[in-house]
């Protein structure tokens, strides 16, 4: 028996889980048509699997038509659904691991133009500004419908084989009813606490007469929404006593803070830069108050701090969600005494802000999360070893040589600089972004494990390259910043990379023409502003910084508000020229009818990236492909096998930004796909 605090069983009502680690409910935007179909099952299973006691599925899967699946829900209204929720819950049982769903009503945390357009409800008028709906004040009949919604949903899961279920309180109806802020009906249902907690007492008591005592029902709740007027700390205790003596629930699972605005769901669920377990002690308080089973996950991202979550008795089950989305075989690691090999998770949260945005979930440095069906997370070994050669060691270069080390070929790679990590190690130079290395170090080490040769501070030359009589080579030289963007004076600016690898020195009245959208420019800004720069943010799109996304972007409005950084939408820099020693911008506007001038003493540029392509383009004629990719093979997951010169002496392919400029997880999901089959 281990005497690993997080290795220790515990027991839960009649269950027993293996350990001390979960995977708390989130919605990886997966479902199709409303179902957990195969994709959806892979995914779940594939953390299974690697260990864990206890994987919770379906953030929020919506029990009522009225509540519209904004984030691509699974639909527990339909009847449909038990048969592939019995799909999925089989077959993690069948890896050991318990399950439990998620089940919510958004209330006002959701769109009236969603699914069926049916209108928005909440126990009051006040829209949510995330999602910007002004709601229908609940009537009787609504209440007393949503209530059977829940309990039919429960009995559905229970039907599909779920060991139990969760309710989604915080920011959902239930917590709309329950905090002052939302709630202004009369009678039963509003007023005192009392009254605005019995809608969730009565959801769980109508659940509890149709799944009986046995299932395992728990919630997810704040226990303080720090807002002022809302649900506090002292409220937040009383509700948890009120919960563990109605004799209907099995755990708590406890959040602190509020979702309704962007600022607000980052600090309950916190991104790289902030800092690690912000909740953790306020959750061990909860669980101290009431001497009850209390789950708990927000940026406990290292077995360290999960072990410590456990061993102080803060927490019976540590959440490790985002983590698993990362590396889904962390337990497994651990059993193996094998903590080193854990594919770290950097916080960046390319994961729930695609979600925001419509998109599916992936982590941005593990490419076979999500793609279960088509990408191993274990690479098996080549039939035939090779030599590979790769010039260059950024995200996609080192994912490379990893992915083509571990199918067990011999692997060199040619470096230009004197380190390794390529345009993320430009991001880390910024504080909040230092975690963005650990994408970087991570691989390092994984390459010295299994034997890849780096050259660092070397030009690779063609003859350099073909010396080594390699089987494949692999380009990912990424590429360098594009300023050649205005009529006139491109000699007169520089680029954002410039002002964050501090070559260039700041000026003190700077124009950031931005049409990229990408985080370098508000890094740019960041670092201009901090040294005491007059800065604008100028973009031609109607919002800036579209490719950050939502939670991403609230650490640097928090910064560059208190900066008084001025953002200017839907104008575009057109030229520059020199006046002494200023910079005339003429600026105009894809809309017509517009010129503009600024005068300032600096101007940067963020556009993007060209590729580094031209060793590539040296190589081209002695490879055997010349330099193409079958894209039916390369989705199929086959190995390449495209001959275009036959007298040619390697395979030659470019990935990432040697290709076009994209993102860390295109070049890492590049590298990959490639790989794993050469």
């Amino acid at each position: 028996m281990s005497t690993d605090p997080l290795l220790q069983p515990y027991k839960l009502k009649h269950l027993t889980l293996r350990n001390r680690i979960i995977v708390t409910s989130h919605e990886p935007a997966y479902p199709e048509d409303g179902m957990p179909k195969e994709r959806y099952r892979r995914y779940t299973v594939e953390r299974a699997k690697g260990g864990v006691a206890l994987t919770m599925t379906a953030g929020s899967a919506a029990v009522s038509k009225d509540s519209p699946p904004v984030f691509n829900n699974l639909l527990a209204y339909k009847d449909e659904i038990v048969p592939w929720i019995r799909n999925m819950t089989d077959a993690v049982h069948e890896q050991g691991a318990a399950i439990m769903i998620q089940l919510t009503h958004l209330g006002r945390r959701t769109r009236w133009d969603k699914g069926d357009w049916l209108p928005v409800v909440a126990p009051s008028h006040h829209r949510e500004a995330a999602h910007r709906a002004f709601p229908k004040k609940l009537e009787e009949w609504d209440i007393e419908r949503i209530i059977k919604d829940f309990a039919d949903a429960a009995e559905r899961m229970k039907a599909g084989g779920m060991d139990g279920v969760e309710l989604e309180a915080y920011g959902h109806l239930i917590d709309q009813f329950t905090s002052p802020l939302t709630n202004e009906l009369d009678g039963p249902y509003g007023g005192s606490l009392d009254n605005r907690m019995r809608f969730c007492l009565d959801v769980f008591r109508a659940m509890r007469e149709r799944v009986g005592k046995e299932f395992i029902l728990g919630v997810r709740y704040t226990a303080d929404e720090r807002l002022p007027g809302g649900t506090d700390k002292a409220d937040g205790m009383e509700i948890s006593k009120k919960l563990r003596d109605s004799g209907l629930i099995d755990y708590l699972n406890v959040v602190r803070g509020h979702i309704d605005t962007d600022p607000g769901l980052t600090d309950v669920i916190p991104i790289q830069g902030m800092a690690n377990s912000p909740h953790l002690d306020f959750a061990g308080e909860v669980r101290a108050a009431t001497q009850f089973p209390v789950f708990h996950a927000a940026k406990i991202p290292d077995v360290a701090t999960a072990r410590h979550a456990i061993a102080s008795g803060k927490v019976d089950m540590v959440g490790m969600t985002r983590a698993h989305m990362t590396d889904p075989h962390i337990v497994r690691k651990i059993i193996e005494k094998r903590e080193d090999d854990i594919r770290p998770c950097v916080g960046a949260n390319y994961c729930l802000d695609r979600i925001y945005q419509g998109g599916l979930a992936f982590c941005i440095h593990n490419a076979a999360t999500g793609r279960e069906e088509t990408m191993p997370h274990d690479i098996p070994k080549a039939d035939i070893r090779k030599k590979i050669v790769i010039v260059g060691a950024g995200p996609a270069g080192l994912e490379a040589a990893r992915v083509s080390a571990e199918r067990g070929h011999e692997v060199v790679v040619f470096e230009a600089a004197g380190n390794p990590g390529g345009q993320i190690r430009l991001t880390a130079q910024s504080p909040r972004r230092k975690e963005m290395m650990s994408i970087i170090d991570w691989r390092m080490a994984q390459c010295e494990k299994l034997g890849v040769v780096i050259h660092f501070n070397t030009w690779a030359e063609a003859d350099t390259i073909e010396a080594e009589n390699p089987d494949v080579v692999i380009i990912a030289t990424g590429g360098i910043a594009h300023t050649e963007v205005l009529t006139k004076g491109n000699d007169l600016v520089v680029s954002s990379w410039d002002i964050i690898s501090g070559d260039v020195k700041p000026g003190s009245n700077v124009l950031i023409f931005d049409d990229a959208g990408d985080p370098a420019a508000l890094q740019a800004a960041e670092f201009l502003a901090t040294a005491g720069a007059k800065v604008e943010i100028m973009t031609p799109d109607r919002s800036f910084s579209p490719e950050v996304m939502a939670m991403n972007l609230v650490p640097y409005m928090r910064s560059l508000q208190k900066l008084d950084v001025t953002f200017t939408v839907t104008y575009r820099l057109e030229s520059v020229e020199r006046n002494g020693n200023q910079l005339i911008a003429q600026v105009g506007s894809d809309y017509g009818g517009v010129s503009k001038q600024r005068t300032v003493d600096q101007v940067v540029i963020n556009h993007g990236t060209l590729p580094l392509d031209d060793i590539y383009f040296q190589l081209k004629p002695n490879s055997s492909n010349l330099g193409e990719v079958s894209y039916d093979e390369l989705l199929a997951g086959q190995p390449q096998t495209v001959v275009r010169n036959p007298e040619g002496k390697y395979q030659l392919f470019r990935i990432g930004d040697a290709v076009a400029a994209r993102n860390t997880h295109a070049a890492i999901y590049d590298a990959l796909r490639l790989a794993k089959d050469i």
